[in-house]
């Protein structure tokens, strides 16, 4: 059966569906609330639960904005991304 049509994913699939490596899947993982449940050793999620979740994400949620308009604990000229810094041309 293709991994296209299962419903039931495992950790790897589920972060290829995500278009994510398994390592970044992992990490939001343990800090997100992605719908999931463990079985014995191994994360098991479904297909329709992730979609959702994605979709249901608000990217202003991730952004919390001081006072002065700028992002907190962010130094001009980089974007906040989880724990990396990216710097904008």
């Amino acid at each position: 059966m293709s991994n296209e049509f299962r419903d039931i994913l495992n950790i790897d699939e589920a972060a290829a569906l995500l278009g994510v490596s398994v390592k970044t899947f992992n990490k939001v993982l343990h800090t997100q609330s992605i719908p999931a449940r463990k079985i014995g050793r191994e994360w098991k999620f479904s297909r329709q639960a992730l979609i959702a979740w994605v979709g249901s994400g608000k990217s202003e949620q991730f952004y919390r904005d001081s006072d002065n308009g700028e992002l907190e604990g962010v130094e001009k000229g980089t974007r906040r991304t989880g724990a990396w810094r990216v710097e904008l041309d």
